[in-house]
Order: C-alpha cells, then sequence, then structure tokens
C-alpha cells in the first residue's frame, strides 16, 4: 500500500470477528491482539458459541490494510484518523 496524505488505522467491527486468526498471522506489525474466544475456538474447547473476541488494535498499526483485505467475515474494517497526516 503506498504513502498518502492522510493517516489510518484498522478498527474492529464489535461482534462480527469469528476468531479464525488470519488477521494475527497477516499483521507485519503484530498490532492485532485477540480478547476471548471466537466461535470456531470455543467449540473446541467445548465453549457455548457467541460472538468471537474482541480485537485489540494496538499503537503499532501502520494501516496498511492486509488484515482487512484477508479477513473473510469484513470484522475489521480501514478508518481515516482524525487531522493525522503522515
Amino acid at each position: 500500500m503506498t504513502a498518502t496524505a492522510t493517516a489510518t488505522a484498522i478498527r474492529a467491527v464489535v461482534g462480527a470477528c469469528q476468531g479464525c486468526g488470519g488477521c494475527l498471522l497477516t499483521c507485519p506489525e503484530r498490532a492485532i491482539r485477540p480478547v476471548g474466544l471466537g466461535p470456531v475456538a470455543k467449540r473446541h474447547a467445548g465453549a457455548s458459541a457467541g460472538a468471537g473476541p474482541t480485537l485489540v488494535v494496538l499503537d503499532t498499526c501502520t494501516g496498511c490494510g492486509d488484515c482487512v483485505e484477508l479477513c473473510p467475515v469484513d470484522a475489521i474494517e480501514l478508518v481515516e484518523l482524525a487531522g493525522g497526516a503522515t
């Protein structure tokens, strides 16, 4: 992704994550951390299904968008940061 005049970052869509873990593996900055288990992990653990994990985005996110493109359920979106220029 090429640099633009506007700073971007990612934002998790609450309740949309299914816990596949693809975003964790694709992030070059390791800026995404899951909190809780997703439906797939819950099934394997014998826990009840429900909303996926909450994704916590760390300050190391560069807004490259790799995770956004990879997510099969559109649980992550690229957003413009208020007043931020790179």
